[in-house]
């Protein structure tokens, strides 16, 4: 993705009341996060199976996304938007959850595989291929070993942050917001040497 090139922001997360503010949702929150700060809100839109904001004008207006067909489905929303607007897999980004990082840890990356997750399995099968952009937002391991984190999972990635973590978070989805903004403004290589480098959580001086 070049410099101007991103049209199209895509936040993963599942609908409705219950599912607000959980772990799973942090895509949704930053896009809310996003459209707040700028004055813009969501509609609902059900030709794209979803609810869209648009920032800004002309060849600088970006569209923010938030699916409404749950997560394991996500990309039959991501697919009906391209087409609609006649969008391009290079200006599409898609933010997403990740328990692989902790929280206060950001990847930007070009292309990957789901890594189990499954709002990017979905976009991989309506999208029929793995070469769009993605940014990764940590949300910790519900546990250290395999088996542990196995079993707890679910009631982690459907559970909402503690209050202890809403500091960090904060500082977290204000972090994507400006991502956001470095990504349209300077490309996406540039923009994630310096997304990629961020360790938003306060060291452990015992560590």
């Amino acid at each position: 993705m070049n410099r101007g090139d991103l049209r199209l922001v895509v936040g993963l997360g599942n609908p409705g009341n219950r599912y607000a503010n959980t772990r799973h949702n942090v895509g949704f929150m930053a896009l809310e996060r996003l459209a707040s700060q700028e004055g813009g809100g969501f509609r609902s839109m059900p030709k794209l199976q979803g609810q869209l904001a648009d920032l800004g004008m002309g060849d600088k207006r970006l569209r923010l996304l938030m699916p409404q067909t749950f997560m394991n489905d996500s990309g039959r929303s991501i697919r009906a938007a391209l087409d609609w607007f006649g969008f391009e897999l290079h200006q599409l980004l898609v933010l997403v959850d990740d328990m692989d990082l902790p929280l206060g840890r950001l990847r930007l990356r070009a292309r990957g595989s789901a890594g189990g997750h499954n709002g990017l399995k979905s976009t991989i099968q309506h999208l029929g291929t793995q070469d769009f952009a993605r940014l990764r937002i940590g949300i910790g391991a519900p546990g250290q070993n395999p088996s542990e984190r196995k079993a707890r999972t679910v009631s982690h990635v459907l559970g909402s942050f503690s209050r202890d973590e809403e500091p960090l978070l904060d500082k977290v989805l204000l972090e994507v917001v400006d991502g956001l903004e470095r990504i349209q403004r300077q490309g996406l290589d540039l923009a994630g040497n310096h997304i990629n480098g961020l360790q938003l959580a306060p060291t452990n001086p015992e560590e």
